[in-house]
């Protein structure tokens, strides 16, 4: 099954997998990623001085939201059961990164939950802080580890 696409049918129309014959078996997937800013757009996050409020609040809450809701976002994934959703966010001088881990239980991955819930909450930091920088950039975005399901365990370099 490597390589193969598994998301198109023979003819390549896109099509849901069937994941009914696989077993239910703990899931979990961690994503990470940052977004890039002047120092002072920073600071103003650090010192609670962003107009909208406070910024990291607010993105870990739509972070958590777009995990739930991943299935409603991305077309041929499957409405997951979600028994953990995690989100850090860690302010440094020049942005904010953020890391999600996401747990269930059952018959296929939530890596996509969690590369939703970081690449949210990274953009509801831009739409809190883009009064103070238009100019931030969304970077590195990406899956850092999967665990559970028959493919096997899964760690970035």
């Amino acid at each position: 099954m490597a390589g193969r696409l598994t998301h198109l049918d023979e003819t390549g129309a896109a099509r849901m997998v069937d994941v009914g014959a696989k077993p239910e078996t703990e899931r979990v997937a961690v994503a990470g990623g940052r977004i890039r800013m002047s120092p002072a757009a920073a600071a103003a996050i650090r010192d609670g001085t962003v107009a909208k409020g406070d910024v990291l609040a607010v993105a870990r809450v739509a972070g958590i939201m777009a995990a739930k809701r991943t299935a409603e976002l991305i077309p041929l994934c499957h409405p997951l059961p979600l028994s953990a959703v995690a989100l850090d966010l860690a302010l440094l001088d020049d942005g904010v990164t953020a890391r999600a881990e996401v747990r269930t239980t059952g018959k296929t991955g939530v890596e996509m939950e969690a590369l939703a819930a970081v690449s949210v909450a990274l953009l509801a930091v831009y739409d809190m802080a883009k009064a103070l920088d238009r100019a931030m950039v969304i970077e590195e975005v990406r899956l850092l580890e999967k665990r559970g399901g028959t493919s096997g365990d899964v760690h970035a370099v």
